[in-house]
């Protein structure tokens, strides 16, 4: 008990005292940092007293797919200021291959008493996945939020951006450029993002007259070398230019066309989709699609800390405009 007492003390900046105040439910105590002391017994392990179990801890759980694509950090940073400003603890849950499933994650939040979760991508963005573990979040009434487009089953909020807008900004500068033999690089043929994604680029390129065929689109998963592998098979194809779904994808498709002896833009233009940290810095400088991470995150945690506070929020996903940002992997292509 006294290391205890020692540590949560530590961590607010608070006597001791004060924390056993606080521990025993004794008065003279303010309500905030009351709340400090028991987010802070929350967050490094500590179980609360029994007479204060009741209460939800002011951790919000973060979940994400993984960490390796450089927009998942980004949009971390932008949710973890924003809940800090609402007095809000993020517990960040990251999936890998073979670790924590999803389902697990949620069972652990529960144990940590969470006032809401917040999903940045997991297993609904895909048809075929396992879902029945949200029903625990609804059999809960656990207050959650999910960003990206999934399931229209989920009776949470969602914050999108608009995919389908994203694939039109960058299939019309493609055609702009006189592009006619456009390849797509997309997630799995479950992904609903990606799934709307094709549907977007079939109604644009059949506006301008061209078909989108089959072997002109290749699914993988969103990784560099997914990338990579589905450019090299879009190359033997002879396209001229591939819309990516995320900006690894992309730089792994840059890295096929290199490795086949062509270069990027004069022989292979190429679009990704984020607009990631760095990626003015690559080589060539990736034209890409942004998503707008500052204002979903923003609307996300405003829309968690809604339902937290027992207010009504419509369950309608929220669209965000993309905007194109164009550099120097996309050029006019090579002349026949």
């Amino acid at each position: 008990m006294a290391g205890r007492l020692t540590e949560v003390a530590a961590k607010v900046g608070v006597s001791e005292a004060t924390v056993s105040r606080v521990l025993n439910g004794r008065p003279g105590v303010s309500a905030a940092t009351r709340e400090a002391i028991l987010t802070a017994l929350d967050v490094l392990g500590y179980e609360r007293p029994t007479k204060l179990r009741g209460e939800r801890a002011r951790l919000v759980g973060l979940v994400l797919p993984e960490l390796q694509n450089p927009i998942f950090p980004a949009f971390a940073d932008v949710v973890g200021g924003s809940l800090a400003q609402q007095g809000l603890t993020p517990v960040l849950c990251t999936q890998t291959v073979g670790g924590v499933t999803e389902a697990d994650y949620i069972e652990l939040l529960f144990q940590q008493r969470v006032s809401g979760v917040l999903f940045a991508g997991g297993l609904y963005s895909g048809r075929n996945g396992a879902h029945d573990h949200y029903a625990r979040l609804i059999e809960r009434k656990l207050p959650t939020v999910m960003v990206n487009a999934g399931i229209d089953e989920l009776p949470f909020p969602r914050v999108s951006c608009d995919d389908a807008v994203a694939t039109e900004q960058a299939a019309g500068h493609l055609l702009s450029l006189g592009h006619r033999r456009i390849g797509l690089i997309l997630g799995p043929p479950d992904h609903v993002p990606s799934q709307r994604k094709l549907a977007a680029a079939h109604t644009r390129l059949a506006a301008a007259g061209l078909e989108l065929p089959d072997d002109h689109v290749e699914h993988s998963m969103h990784s560099l070398e997914g990338g990579q592998a589905a450019a090299t098979r879009l190359l033997r194809r002879g396209v001229t230019a591939v819309i990516c779904g995320s900006d690894p994808m992309a730089l792994g498709a840059i890295r096929a066309a290199k490795r086949a002896g062509l270069r990027v833009p004069d022989d292979l233009s190429v679009v990704g989709y984020d607009d990631s940290a760095l990626m003015n810095c690559t080589e060539p400088p990736l034209t890409t699609v942004r998503q707008p991470i500052e204002a979903m995150g923003k609307i996300s945690v405003d829309l968690l800390v809604g339902l937290i506070n027992g207010h009504e929020v419509e369950s309608d996903e929220l669209l965000f405009e993309p905007e194109l940002v164009v550099r120097g992997s996309t050029a006019p292509p090579p002349r026949q």
